[in-house]
């Protein structure tokens, strides 16, 4: 989950649910391969897919010939600003690392998935896949040098998303963006940045929720977004702590303070899109803190 409600490019957290499921496998051919069993349309060129792109960032840094075999059992849809292209980059380099005996600790392997980002959305941000490789929530502090803090959270802090059955491509979304913004703003923006990271640490769900306020990157994206000020409310009306985009759309999220607001949260904003004719999946996630995990090893 990236950006946060204020805090576009530099916070996210991780989430036990979606998520991808990849097969890594060392491989004796000259190129690396990708089977897609997960029932979403991927690209299997290894030059196009992020997972392969960050592989080679990864090995290139180590000066590895190495070449591997990814098997894509589950995916997280492409286009919906869950993090589909981080949960490959940070998951395939991940598994890569672990393969070669680990010769990176996970932060180290931050910089490799973010170029699998890149490649997605022309920007090497790494505020979904810090997270996904360190779990928990994590602020970027600075992107040159890249410094990256991880930041403690309620343990009661619970995540909904609803992902409408549209698809919004992070470039696109990133291009409608303004390249300013006003001194107010910019100020706005910052003292709720401040406020969200406090609020975390100190586990004020006041404070959280008085700041879980975009002034910048959500009036513009939400236009992308059918019945989004409608679902935004009603999760609110829930009890949700606080409603925003989720990543670049068209997903939207909501932090609640206990599962069962975070149920209800959850079903309300399901319920708007349903009304207008549009489907939706929802998920009912509490803040993943150990991140990426070895399902099993053979």
């Amino acid at each position: 989950m990236a950006n946060v409600g204020p805090g576009f490019d530099i916070l996210g957290f991780a989430l036990n649910q979606p998520g991808d499921e990849i097969l890594v496998e060392k491989s004796g051919e000259n190129v690396h391969s990708i089977i897609n069993q997960s029932g979403l349309s991927l690209p299997l060129d290894p030059v196009k897919n992020v997972s392969t792109v960050a592989i080679d960032s990864m090995l290139n840094q180590l000066g590895s010939t190495q070449k591997f075999r990814l098997t894509f059992l589950k995916k997280i849809a492409p286009g919906s600003g869950i993090g589909s292209s981080a949960a490959s980059s940070a998951g395939a380099v991940y598994g890569a690392n672990h393969l070669l005996g680990s010769p990176f600790t996970n932060r180290e392997l931050v910089p490799f998935a973010m170029k699998g980002e890149e490649a997605a959305s022309g920007s090497a941000h790494a505020d979904n896949v810090a997270p996904a490789l360190l779990g928990g929530f994590v602020l970027v502090r600075s992107y040159d040098p890249l410094d990256i803090i991880s930041i403690p959270g309620p343990d009661q802090l619970y995540c909904s998303v609803v992902h409408p059955d549209i698809s919004i491509a992070t470039k696109d979304s990133r291009k409608i963006l303004k390249t300013t913004v006003s001194l107010e703003k910019a100020i706005t923006q910052c003292g709720n940045v401040a406020g969200l990271v406090t609020g975390l640490i100190t586990r004020d769900y006041r404070l959280i929720s008085d700041s879980m306020h975009d002034v910048i990157a959500e009036p513009v994206r939400s236009f992308l977004i059918p019945e989004y000020e409608k679902v935004k409310k009603a999760a609110l009306e829930a009890g949700a702590l606080g409603c925003s985009i989720s990543g670049s759309g068209p997903s939207i999220f909501a932090l609640s303070e206990h599962e069962d607001i975070a149920v209800r949260a959850g079903k309300a904003m399901e319920n708007i899109f349903t009304v207008a004719g549009i489907g939706s999946n929802v998920f009912i996630s509490q803040v993943n803190k150990q991140g990426m995990n070895v399902m099993t090893s053979e």
